[in-house]
């Protein structure tokens, strides 16, 4: 815990100005234009006074080379996870194409003591972390509503619900607060999804307890088909910080030097106990919002062909490339561990699961209640008599009693 956090556990409702007094103006307001580091020609572009005055420099190549990795492993994951939705073995798969940057460099930033509270949208973050990619795609798939251990891994459930991840986020990040884990608490969030209510709740409360949260929106430029202009009047979601007394920040989301950047800032801000951070990253979906939209509908072909020149895998690689930081050798190399990943996905989702209808009634509570147990034996009992049926046995007295 910080020198300037004066939060009393005694206080029966913790409201103890943890937060301190108002910060000023100037601290809270964002860069009047996107930070870039890399122009979208693979160019270093040189820092203006306000993201040098935030500390915001040229990541180290180590570290680029690392986010790039990430985003080729990650899109190529990506483009099988399509793949699989067309071949009927996922239900359905928002892709992240186009965001790669905002998906991988920020977990890449992330310490060991921090949680992650990604949305539906956010799967090659989760592979980004490390998860199974088949333990990624499970909710996805239909078997469970989470295929990885969010205790193991410090990562909430992908949340399909708008913008409750980031009531759950600052709950979280005070919780390490208090606890003086040292932790900071990450929450992906779209664009559309700052129109919610919760998003709201999130923040205010992250605010008002100088909660060690960073609340990083993806603008995609589309809540599904609704584009921004009909989402908020503030000059940029950023802006939007101000209001809970927030450090806020928008940054060029598809320059994955300057999302590190960034990030990587407002984890320090966060973590020395000034409160929590708003991140703005302006990025575009490249696919359609999901299998089951048509996106030609809302939006025009030269929208999306102008936004593909601004590829942040592109991009990255033009800048290391030139700066001899990378070669073709170790392209193909990462390309290769790419395609070796898609090809154990195919073979691990081609298997059909083992689906046991039993497992319903798993992990409902730690002690299940008497209703949960009656429907269980009901069910139990059905699909008894349904197996009976099956092999000509008619069900015992015990199986129908049951």
């Amino acid at each position: 815990m910080s020198d300037t956090d004066t939060h009393s556990s005694d206080h029966p409702h913790g409201a103890d100005n943890a937060a301190g007094s108002a910060p000023a103006i100037h601290d809270l307001l964002p860069c009047p234009e996107p930070v870039r580091l890399i122009a979208p020609d693979g160019s270093a572009v040189e820092p203006d006074e306000h993201a040098r005055a935030r500390g915001y420099e040229m990541p180290s190549d180590e570290d680029l080379l690392a986010v790039w990795r990430g985003m080729v492993i990650g899109r190529r994951f990506d483009a099988q996870a399509t793949a699989l939705t067309k071949q009927g073995r996922l239900a359905v798969y928002p892709s992240s194409r186009g965001q790669d940057a905002c998906q991988v460099a920020p977990v890449l930033a992330m310490a060991k003591a921090d949680w992650f509270f990604p949305t539906y949208r956010d799967s090659m973050a989760l592979v980004t972390r490390g998860i199974d990619p088949v333990e990624v795609l499970t909710l996805l798939r239909g078997d469970w509503h989470c295929g990885y251990d969010p205790a193991a891994t410090q990562t909430a459930p992908q949340c399909t619900p708008l913008a409750t991840q980031a009531v759950h986020a600052a709950g979280a990040a005070d919780g390490m607060r208090r606890k003086e884990t040292g932790g900071v608490a990450l929450c992906f969030i779209g664009d559309g999804a700052t129109s919610e209510g919760d998003f709201h709740e999130g923040a205010n409360f992250a605010a008002v307890f100088n909660a060690p949260a960073v609340y990083f929106v993806q603008n995609n430029k589309y809540a599904i088909s609704v584009p921004l202009a009909k989402q908020t009047k503030a000059p940029a979601i950023a802006y939007k910080g101000i209001g809970y007394g927030m450090r806020s920040e928008q940054v060029d989301g598809n320059d994955p030097a300057a999302v590190l950047a960034v990030t990587r800032a407002a984890y320090g801000h966060a973590r020395s106990g000034k409160g929590p951070v708003l991140i703005e990253a302006h990025t575009y979906r490249m696919e359609a919002h999901t299998n089951a939209d048509d996106a030609t509908r809302y939006r025009t072909p030269d929208e999306v062909d102008e936004w593909t020149g601004q590829d942040p895998i592109v991009r990255l690689q033009a800048y290391l490339v030139a700066r001899g930081a990378l070669d073709d050798a170790r392209i193909e190399e990462v390309k290769a561990e790419a395609e070796a990943l898609a090809a154990d996905l195919r073979t691990r989702m081609n298997a059909e699961p083992v689906v046991d209808p039993m497992s319903l009634f798993e992990h409902v509570y730690a002690e299940p209640t008497p209703q949960l147990r009656e429907q269980r034996d009901l069910v139990r009992a059905e699909l008894a008599g349904t197996a009976s049926a099956a092999d000509g046995t008619p069900a015992s007295h015990e199986e129908k009693a049951r």
